[in-house]
């Protein structure tokens, strides 16, 4: 299938739009004095002169958090309301890039340093060579679309070109450690045309799982390695490294039309999303490993559902709907998008989550990584800072991935204020999504002959009516006609609050309930709860009688919870006959329980969760169920 043509998308106004002007006010001037702070700059600078101090950091991979900014930065620094210090700080890596490509086009501040023992390519499964320039080529292909700057894609194309002589056909059969420069190749091909990108882009993906890679401190698994990637049983190991890796084949599959790429990455996708993908979209169970874990291992308190992981999650979703023209990657994209990714950053867009966990324990001590103490909550900066510039960077393009253009039909997947141009028909969206459910498309300019407009409805959206009448297509909602300026289309979308359950496998969660509106999962944090949160039951019937209320620009839920009596001090009490399960139940029912009394709770949406005090919170409550 063919995956469209050049599509103008420009957020003007809601949620979405809002994000974005606080990335330009906040985080991007942020993140440029932490990387500043940090020595990303200096690690650069030393390579010239060494006076400037030692490599600053303990990873070889530091590079990439200057790249993925200055991708978004592509995105900024032309503005008017550019972000403060921007242009002179993209322009001040540049050239710092420019004077530290060696002869060959090898660039990696890491490896070049002059202290470095290491040599270049000596560790491909740690150094992150290929990775870096990944991320290199993605900031270069922005920049040179976005500000018609060369400069960075000059770099890129040499360091590639270094690549392809070194590990193309006729080189060395290897692969890199972390997946990530795949699709960035096929991204190469595509601005410049030439395919020997593309082919090394397809070189990596089939040579993964093939004993191309020397595994050291985790096993085969961790690196997608241990199999050729279209025998992959299940989306396993590093869940970034995953992710990564199936956005490059599907890109791969969009360039060549593979069908052995394609018939895998359905099969993995639909897997994920059956057995290991939580309710918000995150992605990773596993903290000691960074990995995504067995089916249904999916814990609340200690899921990892990295920042980057969702990013990840959101990139292999676009690139399948490309693939398929089928809205429910589409259905994903959104619940990462306003769930697992948003949760990453704070509300004063400054702090961030690396890890996303759907519970917090009132005596949890949030903890990244190997660092010692930190904030309870999110935290200014990382060790390794990947999430916090790769945040920056998605959120600068999320203009990018609301519609698409093809064989003379509009797809509009994602919703916002947006104007949107595509074969000389500009349409204008206006809408208060995710808050309410009315989508209102006007038509601005319009080609002569038929058009298609079509709108997708979300699974959960059972009762959505579109007007004028459509055809409903695979989850799309398709209004065919000549379309002429002032012509209007209008989806409503219900936006009851849904109570959601949970497979019975999922013994973390089995037997409570969730609650969830339009795309965004609630929570309650202990704030918005007179009794402790642990303490709370909630039905079906709660839920469906909540009430919504506007606070501070958002919409929270009104409802009234049961409360149970205080649990039995024994941690593994002994049980009656009586208390028993009965054989004859369903695993997803049990007992009501008994409660003591109730109070009324707020819940919150879940992106919004940890920027008060460090209390507890739940996205899955005990259940009180009706008989």
């Amino acid at each position: 299938m063919s995956h469209g043509t050049e599509l103008d998308a420009q957020l003007t106004g809601g949620l979405l739009h809002g994000w974005q002007e606080r990335n330009r006010r906040a985080t991007i001037p942020h993140a440029i004095a932490e990387l500043r702070k940090a020595g990303n700059l200096e690690n650069l600078r030393r390579l010239a002169d060494p006076s400037v101090g030692p490599y600053r950091g303990r990873y070889p991979f530091l590079d990439t958090d200057l790249y993925k900014t200055l991708e978004g930065l592509a995105y900024e620094v032309g503005r008017d309301d550019a972000p403060a210090g921007a242009r002179a700080f993209y322009d001040e890596v540049v050239e710092l890039l420019e004077q530290a490509q060696a002869g060959d086009g090898y660039l990696n501040s890491y490896f070049q340093d002059p202290d470095q023992p290491k040599q270049p390519w000596s560790d491909l499964g740690w150094g992150h060579e290929l990775y870096n320039l990944g991320h290199l080529i993605q900031a270069a292909v922005a920049a040179n679309r976005r500000l018609s700057d060369g400069r960075l894609l000059t770099i890129a194309r040499r360091f590639a070109d270094l690549v392809v002589r070194k590990y193309g056909a006729d080189g060395e059969e290897v692969v890199d450690g972390h997946p990530e420069v795949e699709m960035a190749l096929v991204e190469l091909y595509r601005e410049t045309g030439d395919e020997d990108y593309l082919t090394q882009a397809r070189l990596f993906v089939d040579r993964r799982g093939r004993g191309k890679l020397e595994h050291t401190i985790f096993p085969g698994e961790y690196f997608q390695d241990h199999v050729p990637f279209r025998e992959l049983p299940s989306v396993t190991g590093h869940a970034v490294r995953m992710a990564y890796l199936a956005a490059g084949a599907a890109d791969v599959h969009l360039e060549t039309g593979d069908p052995t790429l394609l018939a895998p990455l359905e099969r993995l996708w639909d897997d994920m999303v059956a057995t290991k993908l939580y309710l918000t979209g995150g992605l990773g169970s596993r903290h000691s490993d960074e990995a995504i874990g067995d089916r249904y291992e999916l814990p609340s308190e200690r899921a990892y559902a990295e920042t980057c992981a969702a990013i990840a999650t959101m990139q292999w979703a676009w690139r399948m709907f490309r693939a398929t023209g089928r809205a429910k990657y589409l259905d994903v994209y959104e619940t990462v998008l306003y769930n697992a990714y948003a949760v990453g950053l704070s509300a004063d867009g400054t702090a961030f989550f690396y890890d996303n966990p759907l519970q917090r324990r009132p005596d949890h001590e949030q903890r990244s990584g190997a660092e010692d103490g930190g904030e309870l909550l999110r935290r200014a900066w990382f060790g390794c800072p990947c999430c916090p510039p790769n945040i920056i960077r998605w959120m600068s393009e999320l203009q990018d991935h609301l519609a698409v253009a093809r064989d003379n039909v509009l797809y509009v997947g994602i919703y916002a204020d947006a104007r949107l141009t595509a074969n000389d028909l500009t349409v204008k969206v206006t809408t208060n999504y995710p808050w309410d459910g009315e989508i209102t498309v006007t038509v601005e300019n319009a080609p002569p002959g038929e058009r298609a407009i079509a709108l997708r409805v979300p699974a959960w959206a059972t009762e959505a009516n579109i007007t004028p009448a459509g055809e409903q297509v695979d989850g799309w909602a398709v209004v065919r006609r000549t379309f002429v300026a002032g012509d209007v289309v209008r989806l409503t979308l219900p936006m009851a609050p849904r109570a959601h359950g949970v497979h019975p496998y999922v013994d973390a969660a089995r037997g409570a309930i969730a609650v969830a509106r339009g795309p965004l999962v609630y929570c309650v944090e202990q704030q918005d709860a007179p009794a402790p949160v642990d303490d709370l039951l909630l039905s079906p019937a709660a839920v469906r009688a909540a009430s919504v209320r506007e606070q501070d620009g958002h919409r929270v839920l009104e409802l009234t919870a049961k409360v149970a009596p205080a649990p039995a001090a024994e941690l593994y009490p002994v049980i009656s006959e009586q208390t028993t399960q009965q054989p004859t139940q369903q695993p997803t029912q049990q007992p009501a329980e008994s409660a003591v009394g109730e109070v009324p709770v707020t819940l919150v949406p879940y992106f919004l969760w940890g920027n008060r005090q460090a209390l507890a919170m739940r996205v899955w409550l005990r259940t009180e169920r009706e008989h």
